[in-house]
């Protein structure tokens, strides 16, 4: 790392969003090193199918090309949205650091600027997320009303194109993307957890490295914020005990409970449902702030134990094994 003048490679997906996070966190490492960073595109498997997420597994489908060229020594880090990474970490790349989180709630984006209870009855709202379509069911269903859900896929560009043209009366997205490509203000509701409850990692970036790259590991590390890292480990020790992947109609998030300006407790909530809304499985639970990764794992599967007692397992379809 005493090397200032060669290039850090970062390896970054081709798409404007992952381009823009990519972007930010390069001249984040820049600051830190000294050193100048190049990004490297590398295309993705999850960027070329034009199968439904559902469809191709989702599970690692945008990350392991990244993975490949790091292994590779093609590059020397990437940046993940941690909400694409298998839960299971491999032993050979370090999960170096996980940056404070924005956002992790969900947004709509609807016509004539409504909100989630003005849309009209029959309602097409476009999503890939199983996880989005069984909530959105399910809040349709209180209020009384039906709702179409149709499976998208694109960029946000894309996406909120079908808005613009009228093809939809809505789309979903994650609020963290709309903000860190500069859009966040086209939004016309934040959907709060509540609601509808944000997948597990949702907001957060994940820069890795190779674990044989331990003074790298050790620089990046800087960047990493230790509660939004036991906050979203609690989220995805979840998904896995769920034995679920990331296309699962999973949501989970773990919220920092604070008196005055002192976090006192983390609150971590888990949702399972049937995409047609008609059948959840929610549960929450509250402790300490977790002192290490492992205290997080351990929440996450306290919960996910519960959760499977109440019959989350019949409600996921066919399980991540």
């Amino acid at each position: 790392m005493n090397d200032t003048t060669t290039p850090l490679r970062l390896g970054t997906r081709r798409s404007k969003l992952a381009m823009a996070q990519s972007g930010q966190v390069a001249e984040a490492v820049q600051q830190l090193t000294g050193r100048p960073v190049e990004l490297v595109e590398i295309t993705t498997y999850g960027d070329v199918s034009r199968e439904h997420l559902a469809q191709i597994g989702g599970t690692g489908v945008f990350v392991s090309a990244l993975r490949d060229a790091l292994l590779a020594g093609e590059i020397d880090f990437a940046v993940h949205s941690l909400k694409d990474l298998p839960t299971q970490q491999p032993d050979d790349l370090a999960l170096a650091a996980i940056p404070a989180r924005v956002d992790p709630r969900d947004v709509l984006v609807a016509r004539d600027g409504l909100t989630f209870e003005e849309l009209p009855d029959g309602a097409r709202i476009g999503t890939g997320s199983p996880r989005r379509m069984a909530q959105l069911n399910a809040w349709a269903r209180t209020l009384g009303r039906r709702i179409e859900t149709v499976p998208i896929r694109g960029n946000i560009d894309t996406r909120l194109g079908y808005v613009a043209k009228g093809e939809l009366d809505a789309v979903v997205l994650a609020a963290a993307g709309l903000t860190r490509i500069g859009r966040i203000d086209e939004a016309t509701q934040f959907l709060e957890p509540d609601a509808v409850l944000p997948a597990p990692g949702q907001g957060a970036l994940a820069i890795e490295c190779a674990a044989t790259n331990a003074p790298l590991a050790a620089t990046l590390a800087e960047l990493d914020d230790p509660y939004t890292r036991a906050a979203v480990t609690a989220e995805r020790s979840l998904l896995a005990a769920l034995e679920a992947g990331c296309s699962a109609p999973v949501g989970a998030l773990a919220d920092l409970l604070a008196v005055g300006q002192v976090v006192t407790e983390m609150r971590l909530r888990g949702i399972v449902g049937t995409t047609d809304g008609s059948t959840l499985v929610q549960l929450s639970t509250t402790g300490p702030v977790p002192a290490s990764s492992e205290e997080a794992v351990a929440m996450g599967q306290l919960l996910a134990a519960e959760m499977l007692d109440k019959g989350a397992a019949g409600l996921m379809g066919e399980r991540a094994l």
